[in-house]
């Protein structure tokens, strides 16, 4: 079978900042894109889409920014069929453009109210265009799975005549299946240029479609950090890259350990949070509860986890619950280098079952504490509270002032909020924002006993980086009790990141 390129060099466009960029409610900024194109230019990408230089005045001024960063990646622009697209990317000094023009006779007839052959000579202008400009061309074919095999080919074969120096089958609405990705790209990769493959979501078969395609000779995918896009997203660079490395034994050039902190950078800088069981970057990709998943671990890791996630720059975790045996706790418990005797673990053991049975997720964080309490094991806290004022009522904005003690430092803070509460939560937050970055994710509040001084007990979700813990604080005031929480996981959090 000729030319397929997984017995080769398979190399990857990155168009997060365009295709990504084009999520409903994403509008990145020029340092924004400057840092992502940073990170996926030490990742190991072979091009960057850097935006659409047609968009906007700031698009192009982020573009150029990005053009000027000497990155070892070639950079690229979005361009439509149109010459005055050209001379826009040429000012934001890219090095290439990638050329996208209809191909099915929908997109054709309906979008461009056009025909075949207008679309051609309009392909053909452009490229002959930007080649004169001594710019590379990547000629696209949108909605190429809808299109005429026949005038597709046809518009390639005239681009290559135009001097394209490489052509691209775009999936637009992901309607392809694997089966024929592979039967149209053995075919395509016989055309003397290298073809890429551009797939969508919409079905969740990009990413099986991306690798047929490249099992069938494409020397070329197009992905995104976390598979963001419009609709159901673009294929997923995380998933692709890992696919080849682990399952194919394809070496495909990228620090395979930068995935996981670039999918945390793309997702804060969006606003667009990963799924927690998203394969390779989510929440609980390498996240165990069941006992009997947890007994094999013991005996070897790859028993329920096809990669290390060291691998991909992550953590193994273990969750604990009702579903908790003996096994998962002894596993947690050596992960945090915690050593118990027999009675002692059967005792840690009945307390995180009694927590699950509650409904409660017990975090590696919140058996350590467990565990504390049982073998007596307590430290000195990292971050203290020495006092804290609120002032509230009808007509006064709620704030809250705050005098904390951070790693032997006293720090005087003050916040502001929706209520008494929420003032608080902010001015700690506030006070520790210098030494790290930790998130309040959850916040809860049960009255155990009735009437106007009641017992409040305040459950908190609290994450820092990739870890997250659950907290808790008890008391007639709600304020006090949620402070003592807020404090609790802080501590907990940057506990755990000492201990590595």
């Amino acid at each position: 079978m000729r030319g397929i390129a997984l017995f080769g060099r398979v190399r990857l466009l990155d168009t997060t900042l365009r295709d990504g960029e084009q999520t409903p409610g994403v509008s990145l900024t020029l340092e924004e894109k400057v840092s992502i194109a940073r990170q996926l230019d030490a990742l190991g990408l072979d091009v960057i889409e850097a935006g659409s230089a047609v968009t906007s005045e700031g698009e192009r001024r982020a573009m150029k920014a990005v053009a000027e960063e000497g990155l070892r990646a070639e950079v690229c622009s979005y361009v439509r069929a149109r010459t005055g697209d050209v001379d826009l990317a040429l000012n934001c000094d890219v090095d290439s453009i990638h050329l996208v023009v209809p191909v099915s006779d929908l997109h054709i007839r309906c979008k461009l109210r056009s025909d075949r052959e207008g679309v051609m000579r309009a392909a053909v202008e452009v490229t002959e265009y930007a080649k004169g400009h001594g710019l590379i061309v990547e000629l696209s074919g949108e909605d190429a799975s809808r299109a005429d095999e026949g005038y597709l080919t046809a518009l390639y074969r005239a681009g290559i005549d135009a001097g394209a120096d490489r052509l691209c089958y775009c999936d637009t609405v992901g309607v392809l299946v694997a089966e024929k990705a592979f039967e149209v790209f053995s075919r395509l990769s016989k055309l003397p240029v290298p073809v890429s493959v551009h797939c969508h979501d919409d079905f969740g078969l990009a990413t099986a479609n991306t690798v047929a395609a490249l099992r069938g000779g494409a020397s070329m995918a197009h992905v995104t950090v976390n598979g963001i896009g419009e609709r159901g997203g673009n294929t997923s660079l995380e998933e692709v890259v890992m696919t080849l490395e682990s399952l194919y034994g394809i070496k495909t050039e990228i620090q395979c350990q930068e995935l996981y902190s670039l999918s945390r950078l793309v997702s804060r800088l969006t606003g667009i949070p990963v799924a927690p069981n998203k394969a390779i970057v989510g929440e609980n990709a390498f996240t165990h509860e069941a006992g009997i998943h947890v007994h094999g671990l013991l005996a070897d890791t790859s028993t329920y986890e096809p990669i290390h996630p060291e691998a991909v720059g992550r953590k193994r975790r273990i969750v604990l619950g009702k579903h908790a045996g003996r096994s998962s706790v002894e596993l947690a418990l050596r992960e945090l280098g915690i050593e118990s005797t027999e009675g002692e673990l059967a005792e840690i053991l009945s307390r995180v079952k009694e927590l699950g049975d509650k409904g409660k997720r017990v975090t590696d964080a919140d058996l350590q504490t467990i565990a504390e309490i049982v073998l007596s094991i307590q430290k000195e806290p990292k971050v203290k509270l020495n006092e804290f004022t609120i002032v509230s009522g009808n007509h006064a904005i709620p704030t809250a002032s705050v005098r904390i003690i951070v790693n032997g430092s006293e720090i005087l803070e003050a916040g502001t909020g929706v209520g008494p509460v929420d003032a608080a939560i902010n001015a700690i937050r506030r006070a520790i924002s210098g030494v790290r970055d930790v998130r309040l994710e959850e916040y809860h509040v049960d009255a155990v006993t009735g009437g106007t001084n009641a017992l409040v007990e305040v459950w908190v979700t609290m994450a820092m980086g990739d870890r997250t813990i659950t907290a808790r604080g008890a008391g007639a005031d709600i304020i006090m009790a949620s402070v003592e929480a807020v404090l609790e996981g802080i501590n907990r959090l940057m506990q755990l990141e000492e201990d590595g």
